[in-house]
């Protein structure tokens, strides 16, 4: 028997939902909500009954019944460090939610709203690979100053699910494989997945790995400290050029991709030099993951927005096509993604995780 789901994803500006059958879409909708609404509420927390309103009555409009759904699921927000998997929202989890212990970001709601709508109707809620999933090692968490541990803060709902999809499509397991997942969006990240683990992974948050279209990345330390105190910048300041107007925005002032590819084909220099950096730091942190799984890799796959370029796939595969073959998933459906985690739980092909 089929499972329906009703899949939650709120953003700052908009709430994305989503009614499956399984696998199976029935139909989607992004509820947009102007940003003077927005602007209304103190917090992200007081936003709750705001958004929980408009889902409702958008159901009632699609005439679809709330109460048959079999569960709820809400793309999960900035908690503590956790493994990988499925949770049920219990009362810890929502807790953590509701205080932010990481941090307010409107990701937080989802699994607040999962809890609510589905305690009102008699169904589970579940959360399902939140940003903060992590499973590095040990010896990846060394930065080198012990007062700075290396964070998991990435892409982990789309880097697990292409993985997950590209084993089902091999019919092997993604416990019994070794994979590199490059998801290149406004922010890039480059996991490491070592049998069903990403053991290592670039913190796309705070200015790690190679530059992306929003991102500063990794830069010189030293250089960077010295800005910090120069006079010249705010701590506000500063942090916007680490995120938000680093990497192509900070060199040709946009965050499109696509711009930024057009340009260099139009023989405009620095477009093209700032995409050639782009692609040789991202080949740079691959060959590094590549070396954290001792050169055993069993496919790089390529995801996200850019990956939709047929010009990235070449130039990636050009430096990185002898560790290992390329398989390309574009874009992201989160909310596929999420409604692929319950009914795993469900149906027995996976244990629910503990928060």
């Amino acid at each position: 028997m089929a499972i329906k789901s009703l899949i939650i994803n709120p953003g700052s500006t908009s709430t994305k939902i989503g009614v499956f059958e399984d696998e199976t879409l029935l139909f989607e909708e992004t509820l947009r909500h102007p940003t003077e609404e927005i602007a209304k509420y103190a917090s992200i927390i007081d936003q709750k009954d705001f958004r929980k309103d408009i889902i409702v009555n958008f159901l009632k409009e699609k005439d679809c019944d709330i109460k048959s759904f079999d569960v709820i699921v809400g793309r999960g927000g900035l908690l503590k460090p956790i493994p990988g998997g499925t949770y049920a929202v219990s009362d810890a989890l929502l807790a953590d939610l509701k205080t932010g212990v990481q941090g307010q970001h409107a990701s937080n709601l989802g699994g607040i709203l999962a809890r609510e709508i589905g305690d009102e109707i008699g169904a589970p809620s579940y959360i399902v690979d939140p940003v903060v999933v992590d499973e590095l090692t040990e010896v990846a968490r060394i930065s080198g100053m012990p007062e700075l541990p290396r964070r998991s803060i990435f892409h982990a709902l789309n880097q697990k699910a292409v993985a997950r999809r590209y084993a089902k499509e091999q019919g092997v397991k993604y416990e019994d494989l070794n994979l590199i997942v490059i998801h290149m969006g406004g922010g890039v990240s480059v996991g490491a997945h070592k049998k069903g683990q990403i053991v290592d992974v670039n913190n796309i948050l705070d200015g790690e790995g190679a530059f992306s279209p929003e991102r500063a990345g990794t830069v010189p330390v030293g250089d960077l400290i010295k800005l910090c105190f120069s006079g010249k910048y705010t701590e506000k300041e500063i942090y916007k050029k680490i995120c938000g107007n680093g990497g192509y925005n900070g060199y040709l002032g946009t965050n499109d991709a696509r711009d930024v590819e057009k340009l260099a084909k139009e023989g405009n220099h620095k477009a093209q030099v700032v995409l050639d950096a782009f692609y040789y730091q991202l080949a740079k942190d691959a060959g590094a993951m590549a070396a954290v799984l001792c050169g055993k890799v069993d496919q790089i796959i390529l995801t996200g927005g850019i990956a939709y370029s047929p010009l990235t796939r070449e130039k990636l595969e050009e430096r990185l096509g002898f560790i290992a073959p390329f398989t390309v998933y574009p874009g992201e459906d989160e909310l596929l993604a999420l409604a692929q985690g319950a009914p795993r739980v469900m149906k027995g092909e996976e244990a629910a995780k503990e928060y």
